[in-house]
């Protein structure tokens, strides 16, 4: 009832080398088999995440594995046979998953039905350089048996489960090779994906940072601080009070994509509006030298901003008037220095005009 991994493991071996930041790095497949009341043969779908992009897809019609990234395409350069493997691979995933699906409707006593069959493996490379791995199955929507990879044993979520429980650890070297998977072959993976990716998945987006305000009915108002424009995914924001960390009456959405691969976000505190200015929105973000702390700033109103533009306007004009004075009065210290040497030059020949102009 296992998936046949060895074609996995085999062209995995190929992969070298390494191109990471400092952000944590994941590699998920999910693989998904459906059967439907008077469907003959069950739908079967596989994709592949690098990060929180899809990188490969499986066509069940042309039953093709094929690129959903242009960079994926830099891996016929290093093996040929790469699209090939994965696709007899994914067909052989397709084929057991058929299996699985009548298994399992016998398991549960079931005659027929919309049933779906799921499995999530994959591992990641986390910030402070440890590993980590999983291997789970899901039935009709619900955890059905998981991988301890320590203790090389199988957690079955209900009773059906224990059927497959036993057969999976009759045999240790399924258990010792989804191990191996995980914490070795899988990573190579991950590092050379992230190699082909780099441009996309190791680009360093800063957020862009507001702090929005707004009246409340109760005499309390709400700061909001929106976040967005970053790249990758993982950002720490907090609310802080005197420069501390401060948690209560704070709420916040998910961390949502944008249409250009960047993401948002928000984060807002309930306060009292006369403590306003000890509050401040906290950003830390691999995209930011340091880590950002933006207060809330009254906007300009449009008197104010009228009254900013006339002052400028004004000052523009004063610093025009001065260098127009003193343009003029150096020319005209220049036109009288050229007179009076013009003067002295007639007269060389003689003292008496020059004796004449005493000091005065």
């Amino acid at each position: 009832m296992g998936l046949p991994w060895g074609g996995l493991l085999l062209f995995a071996a190929f992969f070298l080398g390494s191109c990471l930041g400092s952000s944590p790095h994941s590699l998920r497949y999910f693989y998904t088999g459906v059967s439907e009341p008077g469907q003959e043969v069950p739908q079967f779908f596989l994709v592949g995440y690098v990060d929180d992009q899809q990188f490969v897809s499986y066509d069940p019609n042309t039953r093709r594995h094929f690129p959903t990234v242009p960079w994926m395409t830099e891996v016929d350069k290093d093996d040929p046979q790469y699209w090939e493997w994965n696709s007899q691979a994914a067909r052989n995933a397709e084929q057991t998953f058929r299996v699985s699906l009548v298994t399992l409707r016998k398991y549960y006593n079931q005659s027929g039905g919309l049933h779906t069959w799921q499995l999530m493996y994959g591992c990641e490379l986390r910030k402070d350089g440890s590993k980590g791995g999983q291997v789970q199955y899901a039935y009709d929507g619900r955890d059905y048996i998981s991988l301890d990879k320590e203790t090389l044993t199988w957690t079955a979520a209900d009773v059906p489960a224990q059927n497959t429980k036993r057969k999976w650890e009759a045999d240790p070297a399924f258990a010792q090779g989804r191990k191996a998977y995980l914490e070795e072959t899988c990573i190579e993976w991950l590092e050379r994906y992230l190699g082909y990716g780099n441009k996309t998945l190791l680009r360093r987006e800063p957020p862009e940072v507001k702090v929005a305000h707004k009246a409340d009915d109760d005499n309390m108002e709400t700061l909001i601080c929106r976040v967005g424009g970053f790249y990758p995914k993982e950002i720490d924001i907090s609310w802080t009070k005197d420069g501390k960390n401060w948690m209560q009456d704070t709420f916040h959405g998910l961390v949502s994509p944008n249409s250009d691969g960047t993401y948002y976000t928000w984060w807002s505190i309930k306060i009292d509006p006369k403590d306003r200015e000890r509050y401040k929105c906290r950003v830390e973000h691999d995209g930011l030298e340091k880590p950002l702390d933006l207060a809330w700033e009254e906007p300009v109103s449009a008197s104010n901003l009228g009254l900013i533009i006339t002052c400028v306007v004004g000052v523009v004009l004063l610093v025009a008037v001065i260098v127009g004075t003193a343009m003029y009065i150096k020319k005209r210290r220049d036109g009288y220095k050229a007179a009076s040497t013009s003067d002295q030059g007639s007269n060389s020949s003689g003292k008496g005009s020059a004796d004449a102009i005493q000091q005065a």
